[in-house]
């Protein structure tokens, strides 16, 4: 039997259509649905690494979560990874496929459709139902003759549409019935019906307007969805997701470190700071546009990045690089996270121009350590446990590049696999890892935690990411019209 499909697009960017697919994963993998996520075409480069060793955006990988499904390279066949203000690469199936400037890539896309709809059969093939999300807005009408990630594909694969509006940010009833004036008629004849997200106050002060859009485009209701106050505790896609620490209760007992991090244009694989974020003794502080490094952080953290040189160079530009090296010379804690930790070396070089144009750069000298753009890319998880204290932890390897240097004789994690990772400056202050996740085991977090000196920790992370998609599901069952949406599904 065939599995039914439904597509969720929005009005726009950030309306919420991640965080609604993944509820409804929950929700329908509570009610004994086999159910599956699908997005043509992400951008992001919060990443997550499947089974198979391949890569896609961390949001599918959530739904998978949510669907209690293994992540897999066809729920997202087309990954774009922002290098620069106009250029991405391209990933397919997983696997690197080239790069191209944005001009270039809309050329490139009917190339990418035979890709899109192949993981697509394949993924309808393992489940009752598929929920497919769009990405962007629907009605970008100047970009719909190529389109795989909307208005194209739903035509492409005769899929039927429900379009999510963000009553948060106002104009709500403008941007629905909007979209339905600007796109296609046999585009907009796929819309069955309309969601509206991010309602905040008291939601009969709406009810009119659900009933004006209604009316107004033929579309049902399928729900006006209050603002769910969790939704932090859940990996971000975007950058602008990205939050620093969530406000606490005011007396609050217990000392609190400050973990500081600067926001690099490139940053990747940001949900490494997660659960940092969320631990009650940890305050996390996002610098951005050249603000100054906190005189009394306790540990500076430099995250993934998709373009390290780049980077390096937007580091020097807000002047944090002369920040972190005082930092490390009042006594302070500094950790690399992948791209991170190649800032942290002597050099990084790119002779092929892998993440840009072809080239080198000095790092912040911190750890004995030169890093080379080149080889394979090296996608696979991994266990391991710390050289130093002997504490288990897990995650995932996302990078190109081959380090070197006398530093790496004092790794600071032993792989299962025997393989030495990352680096640990002579006087133990600095340190480097491959390794996404790092803070996501809890025994690992708690060892950092209580060597800067905060207090001990009981969140069980992975459990709270758990509960918060049983909570998600509950709070969708509540405020939509699941049977409703289950019917549109064909």
């Amino acid at each position: 039997m065939t599995a039914r499909v439904l597509m969720f697009q929005g009005t726009g960017s950030d309306v919420g259509k991640s965080l609604i697919v993944a509820g409804l994963c929950r929700l329908l993998a509570n009610r004994g649905f086999s159910v599956r996520p699908f997005k043509p075409q992400n951008m992001s480069n919060n990443a997550a690494v499947t089974e198979g060793g391949g890569e896609i955006g961390r949001a599918q990988a959530l739904q998978a979560r949510a669907a209690r499904a293994a992540p897999s390279v066809d729920m997202n066949p087309v990954l774009l990874k922002p290098q620069s203000e106009v250029g991405s690469q391209i990933v397919v199936q997983g696997r690197v496929f080239g790069t191209a400037r944005a001009r270039e890539y809309q050329s490139r896309k009917p190339e990418l459709m035979p890709y899109v709809l192949d993981s697509f059969a394949k993924i309808r093939a393992q489940c009752d139902i598929v929920l497919v999300e769009g990405a962007g807005s629907a009605s970008e009408v100047n970009l719909r003759a190529n389109d795989i990630a909307n208005m194209g594909f739903a035509r492409a694969a005769a899929v039927p549409v429900v379009l999510i509006g963000d009553i948060d940010r106002g104009g709500v009833i403008a941007s629905l019935c909007g979209t339905a004036a600007v796109i296609d008629p046999d585009d907009a004849r796929l819309i069955k019906g309309f969601i509206v997200n991010k309602m905040r106050g008291d939601p009969s002060l709406f009810a009119n307007g659900m009933t004006f859009v209604a009316e107004r485009t033929g579309w049902a209701a399928i729900g006006l969805l209050p603002h769910f106050r969790d939704a932090h505790r859940l990996p971000a896609e975007d950058v602008l997701g990205l939050e620093a620490s969530p406000a606490r209760a005011p007396g609050a007992a217990g000392h609190r470190v400050r973990v500081v991090v600067p926001v690099l244009p490139r940053i990747s694989n940001f949900d490494d700071l997660d659960p940092l974020r969320l631990e009650p003794g940890v305050e996390l502080v996002l610098l951005r546009n050249g603000a100054p490094l906190p005189i009394d952080a306790d540990l500076v953290i430099l995250p993934g990045s998709k373009a390290t040189i780049a980077d390096l160079a937007a580091l020097r530009a807000n002047g944090w690089d002369a920040d972190i090296i005082a930092h490390h010379r009042r006594g302070g804690r500094v950790l690399g996270l992948c791209g991170g930790y190649q800032m942290l070396g002597r050099s990084v070089a790119d002779p092929d121009g892998i993440e840009g144009p072809p080239g080198s750069a000095a790092g912040l000298g911190l750890i004995e350590i030169a890093t080379e753009l080149t080889g394979d890319k090296s996608l696979v998880a991994v266990k391991g446990r710390t050289v130093a204290d002997d504490v288990a932890v897990a995650g995932y390897e996302m990078h190109i590049g081959r380090t070197s240097g006398a530093g790496t004789q004092h790794p600071l994690l032993r792989l299962d696999d025997g393989r030495p990772d990352g680096a640990i400056s002579a006087d133990g202050r600095v340190a480097g890892t491959y390794l996404h996740g790092f803070f996501a085991s809890d025994a690992q977090r708690a060892a950092w935690l209580a060597r800067l000196g905060a207090p001990a920790s009981s969140m069980a992370y992975e459990t709270l990411v758990e509960q918060t998609l049983d909570a998600l599901a509950a709070h969708l069952a509540a405020h939509l019209d699941v049977d409703r949406l289950l019917s549109l599904a064909r």
